[in-house]
């Protein structure tokens, strides 16, 4: 009896292993089927928003089920995590929507009515994230993590109003060009004497000028040179002395320096002759100190000379030089969020421009440009010398793109002549395949592995073993059933034999 109820006890619990297996390999089944084809796309060809500080405006965004299955018990939530980056005043408990169904192909409207801005927004993107759920109808659950980004416009602030430059000596020439004075000449001294008469008194004056090269730059070295004409058709000049001093400006630092140096470190020019009616040209090497602003700057030229009587005389010009000043500026690091996007969803972009040099930047913009993105251009507008400018941007990922492709943030600007310049920074930005939903019910049911076929073997062990138990329960009774009639035999050939006797 021992090794029968052995044999039992194993069978009962290959069976009740087999029992166990079943089920699960049927829910596994039941999972790995194809989940329904939902896909919830938020905001889809909306344009961003833009809140200004301390309105109240309404917030829509829409939700598009471009699946092929209709989306029930639809909820969308922001998650409000930090209260900073939520650019509206927090003032209900719950900001949770709920959509009844979403039919396939279809779009609805999600309203947060009389969203209040808060005051001391400032003028940037924030990016909202929200929780959406929704059900396929046959009771699966799916949730999605999806973020909309909206614009905000900080409080205007007053203006200050700059304070009027004081014009340097001897002034500069009306609208910020180049230009050129002079003076009468006096008589200084010397000689016996001259020709009675106006065309008697020799004058030396300044036709123009220019300098080489044609633009001068702060901080660069350059070469004047100076036109000059005796006037008078009778008396030439000679022994000419000029002398050229430019007045103090710049910073106020060194305000004190001159706002051009000679070269050679002497600002005087010697000029032997001018025949009467004649013209000559004298030069000198100037540097332009480096601190310059952009403006035109004076000199002022004095001139001694004598006539054929050694009469001497004096006289004066003034000159105005442009000075130009390069553009300087420096980025910085560029801020995506988030660094890593999928098809179809949107990062943003951000940095700050500083106008490290002495000029202002006019209509500055800025672009993105890469295989797999698109995005508006943005307008930052001027920025003066000194101030920081904020480039905030929204791109859109249109394709698959990988971590070591490159983008470009391209910005282009003009000076206060109008000419245009743009400089291009790089960036990195990871897109990836778009994302499908994620099935909430697999997160309880997960499916199981294929692998060696244990349950079929199992239950295939099973009917074995269940065959030889009922085999060697038939063979035990018959067994039995075989003994008790030969014991009955036996008592009854015991009867008869007592009997007879």
């Amino acid at each position: 009896m021992r090794p029968f109820k052995k044999i039992a006890g194993i069978a009962m619990s290959l069976a009740l292993t087999a029992a166990m297996i079943l089920p699960a390999g049927v829910r596994a089944e039941d999972t790995a089927t194809d989940a329904p084809k939902i896909v919830i796309s938020v905001g889809d060809e909306q344009k961003t928003p833009e809140f200004k500080a301390d309105e109240t405006k309404d917030l829509e965004i829409s939700l598009k089920n471009q699946g092929i299955a209709d989306a029930v018990k639809v909820r969308i939530a922001p998650v409000i995590e930090d209260a900073n980056t939520w650019p509206f005043v927090v003032e209900d408990m719950n900001y949770e929507r709920t959509v009844e169904t979403i039919t396939a192909g279809n779009e609805v409207m999600v309203k947060w009515e009389g969203l209040a801005v808060r005051p001391e927004v400032e003028s940037k993107y924030y990016k909202l994230p929200f929780k959406i759920t929704y059900e396929d109808g046959e009771g699966k659950q799916f949730q999605l993590d999806r973020y909309v980004f909206v614009k905000a416009v900080a409080a205007d602030k007053p203006e200050e109003k700059p304070e009027e430059p004081k014009p340097e000596e001897n002034g500069e020439p009306e609208g910020g060009e180049a230009g050129f004075s002079n003076s009468d000449p006096v008589v200084s001294g010397g000689g016996g004497g001259s020709e009675s008469g106006k065309d008697a008194v020799p004058r030396v004056i300044v036709t123009g000028f220019n300098t080489d090269p044609g633009a001068v730059n702060a901080g660069s070295d350059f070469k004047l040179i100076i036109h000059l004409k005796n006037t008078s058709t009778k008396t030439a000049v000679s022994n000419m002395l000029f002398d050229l001093q430019a007045p103090s400006s710049g910073t106020e630092a060194a305000a004190e320096a001159p706002a051009f140096l000679p070269s050679s470190g002497s600002s005087s020019i010697y000029l032997d002759y001018i025949p009467a009616g004649g013209t000559q040209d004298i030069s000198i090497a100037l540097n332009a100190r480096a601190d310059l602003v952009q403006k035109p700057y004076s000199i002022a030229m004095t001139m001694k000379y004598e006539d054929s009587n050694a009469t001497q005389y004096e006289s004066s010009s003034s000159l105005a030089i442009p000075v130009k000043q390069a553009a300087r500026f420096e980025f910085s690091e560029l801020e995506i969020a988030p660094e890593a996007v999928a098809v179809g969803e949107e990062a943003n972009i951000t940095c700050s421009l500083y106008n490290t040099g002495r000029i202002k930047l006019y209509n500055v913009k800025a672009k993105f440009q890469g295989d797999g993105i698109e995005g508006k251009d943005v307008f930052v507008g001027n920025v003066d010398s000194g101030a920081t400018g904020s480039i905030d941007g929204i791109v859109t990922a249109t394709q698959e793109m990988a971590p070591d492709q490159k983008c470009k943030m391209i910005v282009s600007y003009e000076d206060e002549s109008g000419k245009a310049s743009t400089v291009e920074k790089e960036f990195s930005l990871t897109i990836t395949p778009e994302q499908a939903p994620m099935d909430m019910s697999q997160m309880v049911d997960m499916p199981a592995e294929k692998g060696f076929p244990v349950l079929p073997v199992v239950i295939g062990a099973v009917v074995v073993v269940a065959a030889i138990v009922i085999l060697i329960i038939v063979l035990k009774r018959r067994k039995k059933k075989k003994e008790s009639v030969e014991e009955e035999d036996l008592l009854d050939e015991v009867d008869r034999f007592t009997e007879d006797e």
